[in-house]
């Protein structure tokens, strides 16, 4: 009879290779900033690669100022060909208010996530007058807190098989808070472009009275 020690050979836990640990990454929801909060590195580089305008459907080649874009409040919304039709919807509700804005006192941005000749397509398919910047590596998107590497949003939404930015709406003020927030979590597309309005009105008021003060 063969003894345990023949059957299984000696040997020490020196000698054993440890597998390889898989690597576990947990999702962490996201947690968009909201009225009241500060976004104190907000700022865009003047690289012109990295801007698009368009006016009545046509691209413009014009420099943007991005400083002066500042100055005033800002509407920044965030936007993804890959969101299709709730982002060209998006795009189409603040394109009917953009020049409300600039009557207001505020600027619009639109912070894209692509580079790529879809953009052109979509903005002379729509009409859309419109100023773009892009955010390739989602540095904004982070600052806002948009988007995030631990929380896909394919994993959330339906359709969706690209990690991009959630589609958000804010208002900025010149002292860079944020005074205004809108996330649509449910693709409802139902931000009231009144409260924008205001909220740029009201912000550029401040702004207005503390230069005169």
């Amino acid at each position: 009879m063969l003894t345990s020690a023949k059957k299984y050979p000696f040997f020490e836990l020196l000698e054993i290779i440890p597998e390889i640990d898989l690597v576990y990454k947990r999702y962490q929801p996201l947690k968009p900033v909201k009225a009241g909060n500060f976004i104190p590195d907000l700022s865009f580089k003047r690289d012109q690669l990295k801007w698009q305008r368009f006016y009545g459907g046509t691209e413009i080649f014009a420099p943007v100022l991005s400083k002066q874009l500042q100055n005033k409040p800002l509407v920044i919304s965030f936007y993804s060909k890959h969101w299709k039709d709730n982002g060209v919807g998006q795009l189409h509700r603040l394109n009917a208010i953009q020049q409300d804005i600039k009557a207001n006192g505020g600027n619009l941005l639109i912070i894209n996530a692509e580079n790529d000749d879809d953009l052109v397509k979509t903005a002379w398919e729509n009409d859309l007058s419109l100023n773009f910047y892009f955010d390739g590596n989602h540095e904004i998107a982070e600052m806002f807190r948009v988007y995030s590497e631990n929380y896909p949003v394919w994993d959330r939404f339906s359709g969706i098989d690209v990690n991009v930015p959630l589609l958000a709406t804010y208002v900025i003020d010149p002292l860079k808070q944020v005074v205004y927030a809108n996330i649509d979590m449910d693709l409802t597309g139902n931000f009231s472009m009144d409260d924008i309005l205001q909220a740029v009105y009201e912000s550029a008021m401040v702004r207005t009275d503390k230069r005169s003060a």
